[in-house]
């Protein structure tokens, strides 16, 4: 709703100030930091020039005056930064909120980071500020918000949005938590980019929920496509990084899909005036993890062989992705840990003699909390220090030693083998047919995760203590097995899992519901749900639905009045695409031509690219512009685009099972969708 032209001049007075009092802060400031690179480094010239004349607690007390400093220049520098992000859009949006206790009123601007007055009074409010949470939980009415202090009550009075543009104030709405207030339909009309872009402006109530929730330790998103669950996550950390005490980027891991979506989101968080934070892959993990082989295939190339049906042993494959191994593996272990036995007794010299018995007691005994390489560790390093006076010298011979007088090898090659020849494994297989997936150079994807547990189990996971917030994007493609070692890996962290069952792309494995993982995170974890849908016009919504027969999504986007378009017995393929992609791009920025695989979209690739400036996107594709690409569907996970066109052939359609790769190709789609078929 537009304000009066009397409020409208009332705002304009008030920007006006707002900006004054930036520009004298931001210049002021910018001096400061100036002045202060230069001081500090004519401080550390200082101190080390004259460290010969300072004794040892002189010296630790110059570091920790020097360290101090440096805090204070580059907290200084932060917030210059920080306002730099906000110099021409100082804030978007404004509540009047009216507090129960002593009637007190006060009028909040909201902005990416705070600006304060003379007197340190706040002008401009953090967005992730509590009393900032009124805007985005409350309609106009009572309200309340919690903070450090305890719960305020109270009236929301007034929320209004502001389009300010180069300085200038635009536009001015006054709003309710209405979902088809004028902002987010502008901001769902306006074309796909390059890059995923912050919604600070436009996030809604039950996303709010998600991003500022310090009460549970764990969170599980089941979000529809187009939910905004990513968004959600990176807007998460940004708060967490503001709430949390001593926490900072590097402290917080990412698991993405692919090298693609690292790319596509890597602007957000600096735009919410956050340093990104880690990011990886669970393939990039067992690549580090696995040395024992060169290679080991990624969950797309594993994908890829089931739908290019390469897959020659499926049931194997689904046995080796399920949680029944789980059971059969950690049986197996108990079993072949309790057979390891020292067989003989040893003379490391003439001097020192080890007795059997004595390291039986160790192996089973005094070191049985540890995995059993650690253990084996564990003893050479106490033998070799209780012989030669606290020395670790002799930890490799004495490990030699023991390995050549026991039953078992440090061959983690062959105890996997092993599993598969013995009872414990329920399928019943030939040593050729194992030899074939363990004796190679290169370990397939299902095997690496098998392997990745056995060596967990048996050497010890990578702890890893400095991460205590991480987060888990396509949550649905990780079966009970991966989340098993993450746990283990981040035994500190807590967890923010984000996925849709609908959009679950691994033939191998299904979850009827996320809450299923809600047992396996340490303290207390919430299951959550996003039903709301801002990608897509209601066209293309209602025929996604009845892709997977859903009919719970809730279509946010204005419709458009274009229906999806079926295209049926095409003769002349190459001609219509080119008609096609043509006509969407003179009225779209972005256009997606998505196919069932990657054997696919080379053809077409070759097809039209004479014609056509297209980019052909694979899984290991580091960054790409949108405005014309071909990609497989299981690429595609986590994009969107203005306009997609999704293509299969008559000999290599989505047949039945395949119905969750076509849903997640089509939900791809904002505001038209094409289905050659």
């Amino acid at each position: 709703m537009s304000i009066t032209n009397e409020e409208l001049k009332k705002e304009e007075k008030i920007l006006n100030k707002v900006i004054s009092l930036f520009d004298e802060t931001y210049n002021s400031l910018a001096d400061d930091v100036k002045v202060g690179e230069e001081d500090l480094i004519e401080f550390k010239k200082m101190m080390w020039s004259d460290s010969n004349s300072f004794d040892e607690g002189e010296m630790t007390q110059v570091k920790a005056a020097t360290a101090l400093e440096a805090d204070k220049f580059f907290r200084k520098q932060d917030y210059l930064r920080r306002l730099k992000m906000i110099k021409d859009k100082p804030y978007f949006a404004s509540i009047v909120f009216k507090d129960d206790k002593d009637n007190s009123i006060y009028n909040i601007y909201m902005s990416l980071t705070y600006l304060k007055d003379k007197n340190e009074n706040n002008i401009l409010y953090d967005w992730r500020s509590p009393i900032c949470s009124l805007f985005y939980d409350y309609e106009t009415g009572p309200c309340s918000y919690s903070a450090p202090g305890g719960i305020y009550n109270g009236e929301l009075k007034r929320k209004r949005q502001y389009k300010i543009e180069n300085r200038k104030l635009v536009g001015v709405f006054d709003n309710s938590l209405n979902i088809d207030d004028e902002v987010l339909q502008e901001v769902l009309a306006t074309e796909s980019s390059d890059r995923m872009k912050n919604v600070v402006n436009t996030i809604q109530q039950e996303q709010n929920k998600v991003i500022r929730n310090l009460e549970d330790d764990n969170l599980i998103v089941q979000g529809i496509a187009g939910s905004g669950k990513t968004t959600v996550a990176l807007h998460r950390i940004a708060f967490l990084l503001y709430r949390i005490e001593n926490l900072n980027s590097n402290n917080v891991l990412i698991f993405s899909p692919n090298n693609i979506f690292t790319d596509y989101i890597s602007e957000v968080l600096p735009s919410l005036g956050e340093a990104n934070t880690l990011q990886t892959t669970f393939a990039d993990y067992l690549e580090n993890f696995i040395t024992e082989y060169n290679h080991v295939e990624d969950f797309t190339d594993f994908i890829s062989r089931f739908y290019s049906y390469k897959e020659i042993f499926p049931e194997l494959v689904e046995y080796k992705q399920s949680d029944r191994i789980i059971d059969d593996l950690d049986a197996y272990i108990e079993d072949y840990v309790s057979r390891c036995l020292f067989t003989n007794s040893f003379n490391e010299t003439e001097k020192y003699y080890v007795v059997k018995d004595e390291l039986n007691y160790m192996l089973h005994d005094k070191y049985d909390r540890l995995p059993l390489f650690e253990r084996m560790d564990e003893i050479a390093s106490k033998l070799s220090s209780n012989n030669y006076k606290g020395s670790n010298k002799k930890k490799a011979t004495y490990l030699k030693l023991m390995y050549e007088n026991s039953n078992f090898k440090h061959d983690l090659k062959a105890i996997m083998k092993e599993f598969y020849l013995s009872e414990y494994c329920r399928f019943k297989l030939d040593e050729k047919t194992v030899n074939d997936f363990i004796n190679n150079d290169s370990i397939n994807y299902e095997d690496a995760l098998v392997f990745a547990y056995l060596k967990g189990r048996l050497e010890g996971f990578i702890y890893d203590g400095n991460i205590k917030q991480v987060i888990i994007d396509e949550a649905q493609d990780y079966n009970r097995l991966q989340y098993i070692i993450i746990n283990e890996i981040f035994r500190k962290a807590d967890f923010t899992i984000l996925g849709d069952i609908n959009q679950n792309i691994n033939p191998y494995y299904h979850y009827d519901s996320l809450d299923e993982l809600s047992n396996l995170f340490r303290g207390e974890t919430k299951y959550i749900e996003l039903l709301k849908t801002y990608r897509s016009s209601p066209e293309i919504i209602n025929y996604t639905n009845k892709i997977l027969g859903l009919n719970h999504v809730n279509a946010i986007r204005k419709t458009l009045n274009k229906p999806v378009i079926i295209r049926k017995g095409v003769e002349d393929i190459r001609n219509s695409l080119i008609n096609d992609i043509s006509k969407l791009k003179r009225e779209y920025k972005s256009v997606a031509l998505i196919t069932k695989d990657m054997k696919e979209a080379e053809v077409l690739y070759d097809l039209v690219k004479d014609t056509l400036e297209i980019s052909l996107v694979d899984h290991n594709t580091k960054s790409f512009h949108k405005d014309l690409v071909i990609m497989p569907a299981y690429v595609s996970k986590g994009l969107e685009f203005d306009s997609v066109i999704v293509y299969n052939n008559r000999d290599n359609s989505y047949k039945n099972n395949e119905r969750n790769l076509l849903y997640v190709a089509c939900t791809r789609a904002q505001h038209e969708l094409y289905i050659y078929n």
